[in-house]
């Protein structure tokens, strides 16, 4: 009766995260267009989620697709795993160490990479986040951490 399994879960999540944005919001004042109260843009982007999800789930019965491939654990793996690591070592090690690691290990997780590439976007990225967010923005993050004299 599905016919496109993926187009059905993706509109079931959408459904999901708009309809707990929804709820979660109703315990906050609306307020108006005018002057938005702190459950006006979680409902108004609840709605929108909800909308498209049931746009997705009523064409997955209408559009043939793909079926779904098999779950991916090590990417998820090292993804989250990067996202941690980068997480323990911002503060102690800085930005300069964190970074890198995190784009070295999620890059890790594809089944195209390559050495030359990650490492190059690794570097390119440090320099352009420590630019952007902690010269530019101010972010109180050390480039080099304590744990190596900075």
């Amino acid at each position: 009766m599905i016919r496109n399994a993926k187009d059905f879960w993706t509109g079931l999540i959408y459904v999901f995260f708009g309809s707990s944005a929804i709820l979660i919001g109703r315990e906050y004042g609306m307020g108006t267009a005018i002057k938005m109260g702190p459950a006006y843009f979680p409902t108004i982007l609840g709605g929108l989620l909800v909308g498209i999800g049931a746009i997705s789930v009523i064409r997955s019965f209408i559009i043939p697709g793909t079926p779904i491939a098999a779950f991916a654990f090590k990417g998820l793996t090292l993804v989250t795993v990067s996202a941690l690591v980068f997480g323990f070592l911002v503060r102690g090690a800085g930005l300069a160490v964190a970074l890198p690691l995190l784009v070295i290990i999620s890059a890790y997780a594809s089944t195209r990479f390559r050495w030359h590439p990650t490492l190059l976007l690794a570097a390119g990225l440090t320099v352009f986040c420590a630019l952007v967010f902690l010269k530019g923005l101010g972010i109180p993050l050390p480039v080099i951490g304590p744990w190596f004299g900075g």
